[in-house]
């Protein structure tokens, strides 16, 4: 057997393990804090409260490890099963030339990956989110993002892999710059049509109406130096009870979006320090960092794939007979999370060290008791766990744990 695939097999194994361990630790850790609220949260949390979002976390994470083992079985099947050569053989019957039959590759495995992931879908939704009260969407708008979503994932996507594979085939040695390039632009590009074009294919956007707390959050932005194309209100409640706000866009397109969940949860001061904080992000130049950290970690992938394109053990490794730069471009997107993985708790830590940033930026633009107010009614009515597992926590939370937000920002607030 080829080395490569023992390291495969290995790191597969390792992987899978990992996440059952500490998706266990979470669980066993969520259950034995489920029958007390923390003493941070005891005078504005109810115990009935604090219960519901240990099931929900319990229930969730019961699925996550399903749904870990499903991916798993899928990776291995389409690689070392063989199943990459199948639908490479499907795909050299139904289309002619190179390119139209490595774009049909692309288009089958992403359809064989969606059917895999159907199912947690539907039952997230339509089961756990239901069972807490959350779900408000209809099956028939379930049926109609999913259209909306293939749709447009053939239409912007399928073109795009269609660019990077002729880069591939006919650009030479430095395919992978060229392919790096029109990934950073079509990136860029979509951060600018996204806001205006495609978030409103799925959601109602109106402009905030004028009053008291369109006035506070326009003093706001003219304190902070944020100029935006728009103040909008999204009818999150179509889908879903959950509430949150956010900023969209770059440049000329860049939008604030709230809720309209979160509208009705939060009074003006509340809503108004949650805005810091997002803003925070943006004065802190977090999105930045984060976009030209990702356009890095793309160009050195890429410039691997470059070095394993002819590398004969790389396809063999992994259970493919026939070399091809559609297929390397499938493997190597298959395999590289595997390997990976470990290192999601170096981004993770990264993203809460952001968090707390923005925290702090919030409490100098409004008042850290207001955020700690908005914090603790979001914890509730989004059912999200004060009991975290610390090693859970510390290996996949893009946040702090609640109790250590909340702590620091009472610090700041002292």
């Amino acid at each position: 057997m080829n080395p490569f695939t023992y390291a495969f097999i290995g790191a597969l194994i390792f992987t899978l393990a990992l996440r059952w361990m500490l998706s266990m630790r979470h669980l066993r850790h969520v259950a034995r804090h489920r029958d007390a609220v923390p003493e941070a949260f005891a005078g504005t949390i109810s115990l009935a409260a604090h219960q519901k979002a240990a099931d929900y976390t319990t229930a969730k994470t019961r699925l996550g490890l399903f749904q870990a083992l499903a991916d798993t079985v899928l990776v291995a099947v389409l690689t070392l099963g063989g199943g990459l050569d199948a639908l490479q053989w499907l795909s050299a019957n139904l289309a002619g030339g190179e390119l139209s039959r490595g774009i049909l590759l692309i288009a089958l495995v992403a359809g064989v990956s969606m059917l895999v992931s159907l199912p947690f879908g539907l039952y997230t939704t339509f089961g756990i989110e239901r069972r807490f009260g959350f779900n408000r969407m209809t099956f028939r708008l379930w049926l109609a993002d999913a259209i909306k979503g293939l749709l447009l994932g053939a239409l912007i996507g399928l073109p795009l892999a269609g660019v990077i594979l002729f880069l591939m085939q006919a650009s030479g040695s430095l395919w992978w710059l060229y392919a790096w390039l029109v990934w950073s632009g079509f990136s860029l590009l979509m951060l600018v049509l996204y806001p205006t074009f495609i978030a409103p294919l799925f959601n109602r956007f109106t402009p905030l109406a004028q009053g008291a707390l369109r006035a506070r959050i326009e003093a706001l932005l003219a304190r902070t130096g944020f100029a935006s194309n728009g103040i909008f209100v999204m009818d999150g409640s179509r889908r879903s009870s959950h509430g949150n706000a956010y900023f969209t866009g770059m440049g000329r397109a860049k939008r604030i979006v709230f809720f309209d969940t979160l509208l009705k949860e939060l009074d003006d001061e509340e809503i108004e320090a949650v805005l810091a904080h997002e803003l925070g992000h943006f004065r802190r130049r977090h999105i930045t960092q984060r976009m030209l950290f990702s356009f890095a970690l793309t160009l050195g992938f890429l410039y691997l794939l470059g070095q394993l394109l002819d590398q004969a053990w790389f396809y063999a490794g992994l259970g493919v007979s026939q070399p091809g730069t559609a297929v390397a471009l499938v493997l190597f997107t298959l395999v590289m999370p595997v390997f990976t993985f470990v290192f999601t708790p170096l981004s993770s830590l990264l993203s809460r060290r952001h968090e707390y940033e923005a925290d702090a930026f919030a409490a100098t633009e409004a008042r850290a008791d207001a955020l700690v107010s908005a914090l603790v009614k979001l914890y509730r009515d989004n059912a999200s766990t004060l009991t975290p597992d610390p090693m859970h926590s510390a290996f996949y939370d893009s946040h702090p744990p609640a109790a250590l937000r909340i702590g620091h920002l009472k610090g700041l607030n002292a």
